[in-house]
């Protein structure tokens, strides 16, 4: 599911205009990169770190929330794109966090 986000954030913030290089697309893309690749590093650990990287993939979750309002308002993207994109991380965020509770266990 990150992946997934990750690719849609990453084609959308390309169509930008350049005097976002290094703000909102910039945000967003580490935001949407951080996602699965916290995922990924914490896999190999322990329990309890990986549920702190977890943590991490989440709040960047939270942060590109935002982020995509953001882009929204400047109307970069459509309204019901925002939405599509909305209810894509808002699935990430349940599915992250039910995961984690059972590394919490």
């Amino acid at each position: 599911m990150g992946m997934e986000l990750a690719k849609h954030i990453l084609d959308l913030t390309d169509t930008y205009p350049n005097s976002e290089k290094f703000g909102l697309k910039s945000q967003m893309d580490r935001c949407c990169i951080s996602m699965p690749s916290n995922i990924a590093e914490g896999s190999s650990r322990t329990d309890k770190s990986f549920s702190h990287f977890i943590d991490i993939s989440l709040g960047s979750s939270y942060e590109l929330q935002t982020q995509l309002i953001l882009a929204n308002h400047r109307k970069y993207i459509t309204d019901d794109f925002s939405s599509l994109i909305e209810i894509k991380i808002e699935e990430f965020q349940k599915a992250t966090m039910s995961f984690q509770n059972t590394l919490n266990k």
